[in-house]
């Protein structure tokens, strides 16, 4: 309990000293990210909070961690270093996608391979239960992926990307205490003080962005709690604190970033373009353009993702797939609503 603690006032501490000398820094090099068309913000704007977020995280990780503990430890954090690396290459001199995307699976494989962060079973949604090897394999990596990406999709207004990924490693870190892995835990709650170091100072006015360095971070620590999360249960037993529909709740539990990425790819491959096509179609940019300050959307969102950790909650004993079509068709409703009003907003704003 106490190293959990201490790891999650250290990564603050760490974290909340560090940025500010990374805004300097930045700024004597401007290194801004810029406003476009696309973007929601009005001025050049550092974006090099990820290495803050990184350096905390992974200092409290190495710091507080039980040598009991360390094991296939070692293996995550060599998946740090190489998201790391790639986030801030592409912060400070931006790098094709194909180059990041052979980064991220060199991360994931890390991951699956020696870390053994892997989906071992469907739990029976479609009939499916323990997966062959390959099948295991392909899937874990193409659900680390994923989630890497979705983060780095969602990261378009302040606070929203650092908002969700605390909420998610809050719920998570949480979990594994009360189940004692408190190796897992320790990683949730350094991220977690880690990120809330960084909204200080990434709420509206924003000083300082997290960029691909820290969005590709919490993504990647959150495609960890996620998968073991899920696969953990499958030996938790009679625990009390097991549920019985695991895949979903950590589906309810990252509905947003994950929801989000799954709809704007869908529309745009309907549409005809590539699903990695820039453009204002995400949840975010809806409410920005429902009238919604950052701020507002920001909060609103994080309040609706743990509306639906809640309902996950609750709807348990109706089963795996079941409530994931519960979930899906509840984010389909409220995002048409966002979309109806939007839509509305915008076609007023032109005949005035």
């Amino acid at each position: 309990m106490y190293d959990i603690i201490l790891a999650m006032i250290t990564s603050f501490a760490l974290t909340y000293v560090a940025i500010p000398s990374i805004i300097s820094v930045a700024r004597k090099k401007k290194l801004f990210d810029e406003p476009d068309h696309r973007k929601s913000h009005k001025v050049s704007t550092p974006s090099l909070g990820g290495i803050g977020i990184f350096a905390g995280t992974l200092f409290s990780i190495i710091l507080w961690t039980p040598f009991m503990y360390i094991g296939k430890l070692q293996y995550i954090l060599c998946a740090f270093i190489i998201i790391f690396l790639i986030g801030a290459k592409d912060d400070i001199d931006p790098i094709s996608p194909s180059k990041k995307l052979l980064g991220q699976l060199f991360a994931a494989a890390i991951l699956v391979f020696k870390a053994d962060v892997k989906l071992t079973s469907m739990y029976g949604i479609f009939g499916l239960g323990a997966l062959p090897d390959p099948v295991s394999i392909a899937l874990s990596i193409f659900t680390i992926i994923v989630i890497i990406n979705a983060f780095n999709l969602i990261d378009g207004i302040n606070g929203l990307s650092g908002g969700i990924g605390l909420l998610i490693s809050l719920t998570m870190g949480t979990w594994f205490f009360l189940i004692d892995r408190v190796e897992i835990a320790i990683v949730a709650y350094s991220l977690a003080g880690s990120i809330i170091a960084f909204l200080k100072y990434n709420i509206t006015p924003a000083q300082i962005f997290m960029g691909d360095t820290g969005s590709l971070l919490l993504g990647l620590v959150c495609s960890i709690l996620a998968i073991k999360f899920i696969d953990i249960h499958k030996d938790l037993g009679d625990n009390p604190y097991a549920f019985k529909a695991a895949p979903s709740m950590a589906i309810a539990v990252m509905i947003l970033p994950l929801f989000d990425t799954l709809r704007v790819f869908v529309i745009r491959i309907l549409n005809g373009k590539s699903p990695f096509y820039p453009d204002r179609s995400h949840i975010h940019h809806l409410m920005i353009d429902c009238g919604l300050s950052h701020m507002n959307a920001t909060y609103i969102l994080l309040l609706v993702n743990a509306v639906f950790i809640f309902i996950a909650m609750g709807l348990q004993e109706i089963g795996n797939l079941y409530l994931l079509l519960v979930l899906i068709l509840l984010a389909l409703v409220l995002t048409s609503i966002l979309k109806y009003i939007s839509d509305k907003r915008r076609a007023a704003k032109s005949q005035s």
